[in-house]
């Protein structure tokens, strides 16, 4: 590295936020970059640590000590071009990923891991600026044609090396614009939207075509694309949500968050309050909201209510409140289970965990009240987690406006998966590998989370990339894409 000691000389600094008060009231994102003399010192504390974890942490396998090196020695051209041999979309992850490969850096083993994320974030926005980031136009077309359905973060990272490799590769998207959850399941305030129509821009100079309000399997029939085309790419995420059953479930006012947050998002687009709500209008405004999940979709949901205007906000998780602090010899360096507190987290909600909702209450039709109970969590004689709820300890939550964030249990069936007749794993998720990424279905591939589950970002531009070079081998007999 080109300064060892840099570790011991330099503290940790990671991007600053915005005021709370001020964010508050903005939909614009609020996390601001380091100026670049301090980017390059962070990239300077990145040690010579002989084995770097971070590798392995990272689901893309960045080349992270290569680019801080890089950056630290002032060659940005140089440093972008590394990340880029790994991550089709680094501006997406250094913006929303949670980083497990800081957790897995040396450094984090006295909780100051280098900023990994900041300066990933760093390098391609500078390329951006620069304009070193163009389209990669490939020197020869070949004659195969590929479908790719979905256009999440796998999709459009399967769709853009398969461009790159020379293919003939259309892209399918059921909603009125290209993203999928980057679209319309993570806020503005995280991710503006202008980023994805930046790349979407690139990738149809590379000759990728883009079709939107196309549901394969509604629309257009999966027979009818499996002739059309040399190769089908399924990457249309695990959209089921999990339901709260639960006597009144069926009040109005308890909602799916993914039916709450995509209005927002189009609203931020600029989309009519028809369009954005077509099936009518989700809103936190002066409500008393109560969110059922601990994970990023119920964060967003907390940040989204916020700025909408919400009374009050209360966050119930069913599991136990984490540790404040890990063991790390038993988790280092691996992702550890400790209390987090997001950024949504911070800008006002009451949470509340080992809380189990039991009734919803209603009023002329509409949820005015949740009943809940607390439970406590104890392992059984063969190592099972179980849970039992706490006697007398139920307890009322006055709640207008449910918002059930509790994950994903894989794709939707209806459509194209019941009709591609494709076998599916023991968790409801579309059977393939992580070498081929086939399907039982000759022509089907599946990758992203319809192929392992709700899973991050990073993740699925991992599996969108492999499954590229799997169909660019299926199609040619061998590739040159990378894994």
């Amino acid at each position: 590295m080109g300064r060892p000691t840099g570790f011991l000389e330099v503290e940790r600094r990671d991007r600053p936020y915005d005021k709370v008060d001020i964010r508050r009231r903005s939909w614009k994102e609020f996390v601001r970059p380091l100026p670049e003399p301090e980017t390059r010192k962070q990239a300077a504390r990145c040690m010579d640590c002989g084995i770097p974890f971070c590798h392995d942490g990272c689901p893309v396998n960045n080349l992270i000590p290569d680019w801080n090196d890089l950056v630290y020695r002032d060659q940005w051209q140089a440093a972008l071009r590394a990340l880029h041999s790994t991550n089709n979309f680094p501006e997406f992850t250094g913006r929303i990923c949670p980083a497990p490969c800081e957790a897995a850096c040396t450094l984090n083993i006295d909780d100051n891991p280098v900023a990994i994320k900041t300066i990933e974030c760093a390098i391609v926005d500078r390329g951006w600026l620069e304009g070193w980031i163009e389209p990669v136009v490939p020197t020869w077309r070949t004659d195969r044609r590929v479908a790719v359905v979905g256009s999440g973060p796998a999709g459009l990272a399967c769709a853009q090396q398969l461009a790159r490799a020379g293919h003939a590769v259309t892209l399918f998207e059921k909603s009125d614009r290209i993203g999928g959850l980057l679209r319309y399941g993570i806020p503005d305030f995280k991710m503006e939207k202008w980023l994805i129509d930046r790349r979407v821009d690139q990738m149809k100079a590379e000759g990728v075509i883009f079709r939107t309000e196309v549901e394969i399997g509604i629309d257009l029939e999966i027979p009818a694309l499996v002739e059309e085309f040399d190769a089908v790419a399924m990457t249309g995420g695990a959209e089921a949500p999990r339901d709260l059953e639960v006597p009144g479930r069926a009040l109005d006012g308890i909602n799916f968050a993914m039916d709450f947050l995509p209005q927002q998002n189009k609203r931020c687009a600029g989309d009519s309050e028809e369009r954005a709500a077509p099936y009518g209008t989700i809103t936190a405004k002066g409500k008393h909201v109560v969110v059922i999940g601990g994970g990023d979709t119920g964060s967003d949901c907390i940040g989204t209510s916020v700025r909408q205007g919400a009374a009050s906000i209360t966050q119930l998780e069913i599991l136990p409140k984490p540790p404040e602090r890990e063991n790390k010899a038993l988790t280092w360096p691996d992702w550890p289970m400790k209390l987090r507190t997001s950024s949504s987290q911070e800008e006002g909600c009451e949470r509340d965990w080992s809380v189990l909702t039991k009734h919803a209450i209603g009023e002329d039709g509409r949820v005015a009240a949740l009943e809940c109970v607390r439970v406590e969590w104890t392992t059984d004689s063969r190592g099972r987690f179980t849970m039992q709820e706490i006697a007398g300890s139920n307890f009322t939550l006055k709640a207008n406006l449910v918002l059930l964030a509790m994950g994903f249990l894989g794709p939707r069936r209806p459509g194209m998966i019941e009709q591609s007749s494709v076998e599916l794993d023991p968790r409801g998720n579309v059977l393939a590998n992580t070498t081929d990424y086939r399907t039982s279905v000759p022509k089907l591939f599946a990758a992203g989370d319809m192929r392992r589950g709700q899973s991050l970002v990073v993740w699925a531009i991992r599996e969108g990339r492999q499954c590229a070079r799997a169909i660019d081998e299926f199609l040619m007999g061998t590739s040159g894409l990378p894994r």
